[in-house]
């Protein structure tokens, strides 16, 4: 639910408070109920309990305009409480359930745009994490893996559970508002197909790939088309010890 919204239902219900305790306090000036209303307090408290349905029977009006402002009160009163409650309530749960899931919440989502996305939970990323965390740089880590999620959530980060190689799946993260998407996945045949879904999905996106091994750079390579970058770490680790070895 947009803050807006929510300022709105706020509104709207102190509105009709206000219009509860200031025609409750009026009227039960000029007995339009059984005992007489001399204090904010009471003409509060009967608004309340009238809203809220509960019905007490120690204040109730007895002239024929004090009867129709507390029907037009109950009627609008109870008509923006419960839609109020209702609407709040229910997104708290859907935020709940999706929390529990590893799904994505409406809020977040929109709150998503020139963000780094990570697919996969390897070593690569787990590293750019900590350092965009650091930063406060904005990230979100997505990966197959309920128990990798529940890690990274527990160190401060935004980790989901998603299929990166569902088109569907991956829409959910705004993958054409992201800054940069960054692959790494352990499997070769799971990072080819992140690729190409990342490649349809984020025209605008900086894409980097972290191949798996080195024939999997090679296919990489060839489908990314210079639209992606492809790294290999394990081979720029060997050229770096290779090359301070026998330099």
């Amino acid at each position: 639910m947009k803050l807006m919204e929510v300022m709105i239902y706020l509104i709207s219900l102190l509105a009709v408070l206000a219009f509860g305790i200031l025609g409750t306090y009026v009227l039960g000036q000029h007995g339009g109920f059984n005992v007489r209303i001399t204090g904010w307090v009471d003409a509060a408290y009967f608004t309340v309990v009238t809203i809220s349905t509960l019905g007490y029977g120690d204040i109730y009006p007895v002239s024929t305009t004090a009867k129709i402002f507390v029907m037009v009160l109950i009627i609008v009163g109870l008509g923006v409480f419960f839609s109020a409650i209702v609407a709040i309530a229910g997104e708290f749960m859907n935020e709940r359930i999706e929390t529990l899931t590893g799904r994505m919440s409406t809020f977040e989502k929109r709150s998503l745009n020139k963000h780094v996305i990570l697919i996969g939970s390897g070593t690569t990323n787990l590293f750019l994490a900590e350092r965009m965390f650091e930063k406060n740089e904005r990230f979100i880590v997505i990966t197959n893996d309920p128990g990798n999620a529940e890690h990274m959530k527990k160190l401060g980060y935004r980790a989901y559970i998603a299929d990166s190689t569902s088109d569907s799946d991956l829409r959910e993260f705004e993958p054409g508002k992201a800054k940069a998407i960054v692959i790494d996945l352990k499997d070769s045949s799971r990072t080819i197909y992140a690729l190409l879904v990342a490649k349809e999905l984020a025209a605008h996106a900086k894409i980097v790939v972290v191949a798996p091994t080195k024939a999997a750079e090679h296919h990489l390579r060839n489908i990314a088309a210079g639209k992606a970058m492809i790294v290999n770490p394990a081979d720029i680790a060997a050229g770096t010890i290779s090359d301070s070895i026998f330099k």
